[in-house]
């Protein structure tokens, strides 16, 4: 039977206190709403209907730039008049024959594999819940009895007090075909405080039809967590990124401390890697066997290879750097910069666009911009290729086994020949010839009598 799935993720969130729709709101550097249609496109659908109202425009444009939205149906709901009212504006596209999945966009942890016991063609409504140690503030699942189907759920300020000892509370995901969806909505009423059409009032009329309301609980209740304040998205942060760092405990990285890892992507690490406090990671980052991270790195979009070292304080933006390399602390490597094995990149250097041969170091203060480096080259402190002329960026090279004194400035387009030396404090403005000395130098004077300004009483 086919599959559709209808993702809620109209609404304001007013409690979020923001300019920005909740949805669009981020957990570990992805959209609280992409979380979920990860998630939905994991169960492979034959169609997602997600269903925007506030701030439409902005939150369709904004997941069409970070997925692929070919079967994704975007559903406009005016008017917010509740989540039944929701689902009603979907079902004119869906196949009346489908089995029909409804999920929140605000609840991003959820796991394909708890959802897909949901998605088996049934006579009556699936239900998710989870059993949870304080349930204060949630719809209590009643049961016929102890292990039976769902009789009705009871939301936590109409309970007994009977009812409010049950620990097992309605998640907010159901499926059901779409015939009944349709033909229950059409009776649901909208007679409470918000004049809201909620969707949850199906299950007593599929209860009065006779109809069978299965429930499939949640292993994991921190899946069904949805976020209604900055409050809540940040526990669930925190939640997060501990399962993330100790599925990387588990695979044999050493933290120094789990609670203080942020990974906004994904991380893959080989074994015996260490990594100090506050780092953080994004988008796809890859590390390599035995590498040593400091605290406070960022590294983005990056490859580091086996035996690194990446001292306090650097970061690493969409890099390659090989095997045995060190950086930092307080350096900078941009995007498209290449290091090969062994090399070096000191404290306070910034390299950018730029590719360092093996065994190579550029240590103090300096920055190389637009340029190849060789094999052993040596940069002293404080030296900067001039790669742009305010209007193109030229490129350096500097040949295998070139020493380049401190305070030097290379003007681009300019090529230093193999083992050439610089003398510090030289401005290069022409090619240096190979194995010979390069400098440019001025005349040091005296001036007698000449007096320090004061400053003006």
């Amino acid at each position: 039977m086919a599959l559709e799935i209808v993702v809620l993720a109209a609404g304001k969130g007013s409690r979020m206190k923001s300019s920005l729709p909740k949805v669009l709101h981020t957990l570990a550097g992805k959209t609280l709403l992409e979380h979920v249609l990860n998630t939905a496109l994991a169960l492979s659908p034959d169609k997602i209907h997600v269903v925007i109202g506030h701030q439409a425009d902005k939150v369709k444009t904004t997941l069409e730039n970070v997925l692929d939205c070919s079967t994704i149906n975007w559903v406009h709901q005016t008017e917010q008049l509740g989540t039944g009212h929701a689902v009603v504006q979907a079902l004119p596209a869906i196949n009346p024959a489908a089995t029909v999945l409804v999920m929140a966009g605000d609840v991003p942890m959820i796991q394909a594999a708890t959802l897909l016991p949901l998605c088996q063609p049934t006579p009556g409504v699936n239900l998710l819940t989870a059993i949870m140690g304080n349930p204060h503030g949630l719809g209590r699942i009643i049961r016929e009895n102890e292990h039976g189907s769902v009789r009705e759920i009871v939301e936590h300020k109409d309970a007994t007090s009977a009812q409010l000892e049950i620990q097992e509370i309605n998640a907010g995901v159901l499926a059901a075909s779409a015939k009944q969806l349709d033909q229950w909505l059409a009776k649901v009423k909208n007679n409470n405080a918000q004049a809201e059409y909620y969707l949850p009032d199906i299950i007593g009329l599929a209860v009065n039809a006779g109809v069978p309301v299965n429930a499939s609980i949640a292993e994991d209740s921190t899946q069904i967590m949805g976020i209604n304040s900055r409050a809540q998205l940040a526990e669930l942060e925190r939640q997060y990124q501990r399962q993330q760092a100790e599925h990387l405990m588990d695979e044999g990285v050493g933290l120094a401390d789990p609670n203080r890892l942020d990974i906004r992507g994904t991380l893959r690490a080989g074994i015996d890697c260490f990594i100090d406090i506050n780092a953080v990671f994004e988008q796809d980052v890859q590390l390599g066997k035995h590498v040593r991270i400091g605290p406070n790195v960022l590294i983005r979009n990056s490859q580091i290879g086996d035996h690194c070292v990446i001292e306090a304080n650097s970061v690493i933006d969409n890099a390659t750097i090989a095997e045995n390399c060190q950086i930092g602390p307080f350096a900078r490597v941009r995007p498209e910069t290449k290091l090969h094995a062994g090399s070096k990149i000191g404290n306070f250097v910034e390299i950018k666009k730029s590719e360092i041969g093996a065994g190579s170091k550029v240590n103090h203060l300096s920055y190389i911009g637009d340029s190849t480096v060789g094999r052993d080259v040596n940069i002293g402190a404080g030296v900067i290729t001039c790669n742009y002329d305010g209007a193109n960026k030229h490129q350096t090279i500097i040949e295998d086994n070139v020493f380049v004194g401190s305070d030097c400035q290379l003007i681009a387009p300019v090529k230093i020949g193999e083992g050439a030396n610089i003398g510090a404090g030289s401005t290069i403005r022409k090619n240096a010839p190979a194995h010979m000395l390069s400098l440019s130098k001025s005349r040091q004077i005296q001036i007698e009598g000449w007096k320090r300004p004061v400053k003006k009483q």
